[in-house]
């Protein structure tokens, strides 16, 4: 931290706050950090190697899932890693660039999961609308190509307010009230005129990031919509809605903690609200989001089984 002329400050380094300065809850804290941590990680990582080693999990929807939990563990690694780590070191301190590249790298993420989310909708229409050409249109090229925008636009959508920020030549405090260096807290403390920034944020959070990939979403569940209700058997229709039911499960979870988070302009609202949003949404989604798709979901189900029945028939092998 360097002071200027003006009694305002040049920051070299951030100290991050954390979830709560209550001493005695730091270790109930850690304890509940570590095992979403490790659930997160456990449950996504399960998943993506399901999808990797087992043969029947390589179609299209399978392909975007498995990106998606690498989203999940990557968003949950990079945001609550601190949380840990300051429990266990005692330092709280992070450098000015590796606040900003958190920042970046958080933000991307969350671009990545709602364009996947996007695609995976796509994926559901032409399952459930266009089936007799589903492996034709959903071949491994399209489903590449798709993934492979989902990724740069999730890159470049964030740019923007980043930049701006990192611009920023002062701020008022040192003091990040956040357990990660997100982009709301830092615009609250910075002593420059954050007014372009404020709108920038609010505009990109509520039509670029949020908006826009969900009308995206939501117009292929029209088609599919329509098309279920011209099934004509119980059976068929309980089929196609089992189908969408986990996908539509998490676009709701995702995007209601995101618009109650990020849809208020920056400088309204407790920034302990706010983190409690962010919580919900760097811990307990990614958390829930294995769940989801592999308790309500045969074919993972099934591939669990077989693997589990692999690995049993191995180990009697060598016994």
């Amino acid at each position: 931290m360097i002071p200027n002329s003006t009694n305002q400050t040049l920051m070299g380094y951030f100290i991050i706050k954390g979830i709560t300065d209550v001493p005695e809850l730091q270790a109930p804290i850690f304890l509940l950090v570590l095992l979403i941590y490790l659930i997160t990680f456990g449950g996504n990582m399960t998943i993506f190697l399901l999808i990797c080693v087992d043969h029947h999990l390589h179609t299209p929807m399978y392909f975007f899932l498995g990106n998606l939990s690498i989203v999940d563990f990557s968003s949950t690694t990079i945001t609550l890693h601190k949380v840990l780590l300051i429990f266990i070191t005692g330092d709280n301190t992070v450098s000015y660039l590796a606040c900003i590249i958190q920042m970046y790298i958080f933000a991307s993420l969350i671009g990545h999961e709602l364009l996947i989310l996007t695609a995976m909708s796509y994926d559901r229409y032409v399952a459930i609308c266009n089936p007799l050409r589903y492996h034709a249109i959903m071949n491994r090229r399209v489903c590449g190509l798709l993934c492979s925008c989902c990724y740069l636009l999730g890159c470049g959508q964030v740019l923007a307010p980043v930049v701006i920020l990192s611009g920023f030549s002062c701020y008022i405090s040192n003091e990040v009230n956040h357990f990660f260096c997100d982009i709301i807290p830092l615009i609250k403390m910075t002593c420059n005129d954050s007014s372009v920034l404020e709108m920038v944020v609010f505009i990109q959070g509520l039509f670029i990031i949020t908006l826009l990939p969900l009308v995206l979403t939501l117009i292929p569940y029209i088609f599919i919509l329509s098309a279920i209700l011209k099934i004509r058997s119980r059976r068929g229709k309980q089929k196609a809605f089992y189908t969408c039911s986990s996908h539509l499960i998490v676009v709701t979870l995702l995007y209601g903690t995101l618009s109650s988070q990020y849809l208020t302009p920056p400088s309204h609202g407790s920034m302990n609200a706010k983190k409690l949003f962010s919580l919900f949404n760097t811990a307990a989604v990614p958390m829930l989001n294995p769940l989801i798709y592999s308790l309500k979901n045969r074919d993972v189900k099934s591939a669990m089984r077989r693997r589990l029945a692999f690995c049993k028939s191995v180990s009697n092998n060598f016994l």
